[in-house]
């Protein structure tokens, strides 16, 4: 007998497993992967169609908010701009809304009316590449889901029009995730969720642990859905979400609730991290949502094209007093003069032997210490590259006022 016959038996069925289970995470190299977007917006003011000019130098797909089906079984359709569309030759995807808490619904009717919808579309003039049904629904409901996928893939017709879905990470653990993602080409994984506050909007660590396990789940292409927007969330009494914000226009606070934010250098980090071993059938990133001028809860045009295009990031924070008038107070303006949107500053030290009235504004609150008065910042935040905020005022009759964070310090 030698000796490998004398070691112990190992079966070739677990090596064969582990095997599969490395190659499902590890089989690329380093490469940089392509970049979609959501265009999520209902209404297509001149703002998006300059962001979607601005930006489809760097977009390989529009994924454009088509329709929603909302809570009620009411059906709004969007309008897009189908010239500024045309005019960028980048191929479109049209995204169905199904509200997650709608139990029930004619599939028949619903697949009618996409298909109708596709024809309009298509009408217009826009080049429709794709459909992606957008569906948050419960776990249990998966089984229904996935009848109603094969009913859409049936009268899509197989071969002409490919069908992607969003996927939830609490579906991952489901058996019922398998018969979903049969139905469909292509399936975008959202590793942004608003689940706990102190996972915050975006968690590096949990969404890697999403972005491994789907990659044991999928057989086939699919992409990763990064935020690049802020959300501000609202908890009842009972510790249950009573609302959520994410198209407010909003800056650095307000007087309830939780502001979530998805800081850049974390989400630029984590893209760098994936490409470096690019799990097996990543196609790409999918950003939600296309950042505007007028958007105030999403980044920064300038910063998102930093990220998109893996520029480095860097923050310019300064403070500043301004004085309108002789007899008005001083402004306290906080400025970013980099280009990456970036957290404002958790305190403001005002130093000043004069002080007859100050206070904080934008998530600013005024508070005391030992050595005097100082704004403190009450809620996560980003301040836009190429902004800036009145984040308090300090009223001086006399004397000199300062106003800095950190070592950072502008005077008037």
């Amino acid at each position: 007998m030698t000796d490998f016959l004398k070691k112990p038996y190992i079966p070739i069925a677990f090596l064969l497993c582990l095997v599969g289970i490395h190659a499902a995470f590890t089989t690329r190299t380093s490469r940089k992967l392509p970049s979609d977007a959501y265009i999520w917006q209902r209404q297509w003011t001149p703002a998006v169609s300059s962001a979607v000019t601005a930006s489809r130098d760097m977009i390989h797909t529009w994924r454009i908010l088509a329709a929603e089906l909302d809570g009620h079984g009411v059906w709004v359709d969007t309008n897009p701009d189908s010239t500024v569309l045309a005019q960028g030759h980048i191929p479109v995807i049209a995204v169905i809304r199904i509200e997650g808490q709608l139990a029930d619904w004619d599939e028949e009717k619903l697949a009618a009316r996409i298909l109708a919808l596709k024809a309009a579309w298509q009408q217009r003039g826009i080049a429709v590449a794709g459909i992606e049904i957008d569906h948050d629904c419960a776990t249990v409901r998966l089984p229904a889901y996935a009848r109603f996928l094969a009913l859409l893939r049936g009268r899509l017709g197989p071969g002409t029009i490919p069908l992607s879905v969003t996927i939830l990470p609490a579906w991952l653990t489901s058996p019922a995730l398998e018969d979903v993602l049969a139905r469909v080409d292509d399936a975008v994984l959202q590793i942004h969720a608003v689940q706990n506050p102190q996972f915050g909007l975006f968690n590096p660590a949990r969404a890697h642990d999403w972005v491994r396990a789907f990659a044991l789940r999928r057989h086939g292409p699919w992409h990763v859905a990064l935020p690049a927007y802020g959300t501000r969330v609202t908890w009842g009494t009972d510790g249950r979400i009573a609302a959520v914000e994410s198209e407010q226009d909003r800056f650095m606070g307000a007087d309830s609730g939780h502001e979530l934010v998805a800081p850049p250098a974390d989400i630029a980090a984590f893209m760098k991290r994936i490409e470096h071993a690019p799990p097996h059938g990543l196609a790409g990133w999918v950003w939600f949502r296309l950042p505007t001028e007028d958007d105030r809860r999403a980044w920064s045009l300038p910063t998102w094209r930093a990220v998109v295009t893996r520029q480095p990031l860097h923050a310019a924070l300064s403070v500043r007093l301004r004085r309108p008038s002789a007899s008005s107070p001083y402004d306290i303006v906080l400025t970013n003069g980099g280009n990456a949107d970036s957290e404002a500053p958790p305190s403001i030290r005002i130093d000043s032997a004069c002080p007859s009235g100050a206070d904080g504004l934008n998530g600013y609150s005024l508070d005391y210490d030992a050595s005097g008065i100082w704004l403190r910042r009450e809620q996560p935040g980003l301040l836009r590259a190429g902004q800036q905020s009145v984040i308090g005022w300090v009223r001086c009759d006399r004397g000199t006022v300062r106003a800095y964070a950190g070592t950072d310090e502008k005077q008037d």
